[in-house]
């Protein structure tokens, strides 16, 4: 039995609701213009009515069906979000729901946009304790709903979307395998937020505390801190292993914006054409950032069979890490 484990299936799944710059302009004080030059983004999916866990389905129902698996094998699901559909139960349990199976173990996973890292990293224990372990791993959010629409430092960045994988302990011809994940974090912080909700801070009857249940962050804050700690620990992890950025064949980095990616990759010393990008069209979503750029990146052939794939994850907690998935 094999020491690693290794991802079957890739979906992602995106609302159809597309929401660009222009649209934006009519209730924001803002501009195509100020938008693109400040963030790269052009455009981002936005639900009507759905759900992260509706979101997490569609995801989840692909990937199955790329692994070629029934729902009822899974043993584990994982979801990674801030904005669950509820408090109780979690999401991974509507999810559950939606695929139609019972007696799995499910459980959420909270560290922001690093989430999904950070769910790969539980799943690789899990297998490790138990090698007939089939995870379904999965980062969802519904970001706009956790945004205040007269903020125009936050709304314009993000979306809405969900990406899902399934982690195994079998390897296959078509299969990714997982060599390792890296994770870190610095504990409180109060460059990235949402504060209404909790215990610190809970709702009474019918009451919205201000605007505490919207995203509050920091920009230049946590620009300083993603460009330094995304390629930091990338290094760490590629030094473990006795490797550099030349060994890379293509950078995977949390879509936050076209700033902080490019000066990731610019840290990193990777090529700007091995950097696979797509919050262009999909703004910042988050958890479902990494699953959804790896899904998208291996459907349009940007990442092929044998590429050695370098992923790097930056979120509130603030929290970060970095994997080595070899293709």
């Amino acid at each position: 039995m094999s020491n690693f484990s290794y991802i079957r299936g890739f979906g992602y799944y995106v609302p159809e609701r597309v929401y660009t710059n222009a649209d934006l302009e009519k209730f924001v004080d803002t501009t195509d213009e100020w938008i693109t030059t400040r963030t790269g983004i052009t455009e981002r999916r936005i639900v009507e009515s759905q759900t992260s866990g509706d979101l997490a389905f569609e995801a989840s129902q692909k990937a199955l069906k790329d692994a070629d698996m029934d729902a009822d094998e899974l043993t584990h699901i994982l979801v990674a979000t801030f904005t669950g559909d509820m408090y109780i139960p979690s999401t991974a349990c509507l999810v559950m729901k939606r695929l139609g199976i019972k007696n799995k173990i499910p459980m959420d996973i909270g560290a922001a946009c690093s989430g999904f890292v950070f769910a790969i990293e539980a799943a690789r224990a899990f297998v490790a304790l138990n090698p007939d372990s089939k995870i379904l791993v999965c980062g969802s959010e519904v970001v706009t709903s956790r945004v205040n629409w007269e903020d125009r430092s936050t709304c314009v960045l993000f979306g809405d979307g969900a990406g899902s994988i399934i982690i195994t302990s079998e390897n296959s011809e078509s299969s990714a395998k997982i060599i390792d994940v890296l994770l870190c974090s610095e504990g409180e912080d109060t460059a990235l937020l949402v504060r209404g909700g909790g215990s610190s801070c809970s709702y009474k009857m019918g009451d919205v505390v201000g605007n505490d249940h919207f995203v509050h962050m920091n920009g230049r804050e946590i620009y300083k801190k993603a460009v330094r700690a995304m390629p930091a620990i990338a290094n760490e992890l590629l030094a473990k292993h006795g490797l550099t950025s030349d060994d890379i064949d293509v950078l995977v980095p949390h879509q936050a914006n076209m700033r902080i990616i490019e000066a990731v990759g610019k840290k990193l010393k990777i090529p700007r054409e091995q950097v696979f990008v797509n919050v262009n069209k999909f703004g910042n979503t988050s958890a479902a950032s990494i699953p959804i750029a790896l899904a998208e990146a291996r459907q349009t052939g940007f990442i092929k069979k044998g590429d050695l794939t370098l992923i790097t994850t930056f979120g509130g907690g603030l929290t970060w890490g970095a994997a080595l998935v070899q293709f």
